[in-house]
């Protein structure tokens, strides 16, 4: 469901089930979690020999979500970028809302090439993606 935009509140709603339900799921299969990106494949041809191939991504919208554990003061953030043009899943991180968090989620773009980066206004946008990549409060079709 967070492929489609829906938070930890939406998921609780359409599943059901509470918001504790989904937190304590997601924090207990946290480390079974992977980095999903169809954009990388590697194709063995013999024994000697393998290619591996990476797809490059013009343009990706980054966001996050935000929801909390306990109570409103202890947040937890969840950092993602799409592709522009398929709205794939790039890559994700957890965190809170800090420079930091975000810097490890631009290392995870680094070997697509992205020339354009979409976001909201956020400061640490600014700060942190190159002027001429990025274009604040994009018109998404989201």
């Amino acid at each position: 469901m967070a492929i489609n935009g829906s938070g930890i509140r939406d998921t609780s709603r359409v599943l059901k089930i509470s918001k504790t339900t989904v937190l304590s799921t997601i924090k207990s299969k946290g480390s079974m979690l992977i980095q999903v990106n169809p954009n990388i494949k590697t194709l063995e041809l013999s024994n000697e020999c393998s290619v591996h191939m990476e797809l490059t991504c013009d343009a990706a919208e980054l966001d996050e979500q935000w929801s909390f554990v306990g109570n409103k003061s202890n947040q937890r953030w969840i950092w993602y970028a799409v592709d522009h043009a398929t709205n794939t899943i790039l890559a994700y991180v957890f965190g809170r809302r800090k420079d930091t968090i975000f810097k490890q989620l631009k290392a995870l773009l680094e070997p697509f090439g992205i020339k354009r980066f979409y976001t909201d206004d956020w400061g640490t946008y600014e700060c942190n993606i190159d002027k001429e990549k990025h274009e604040p409060e994009c018109n998404t079709n989201r």
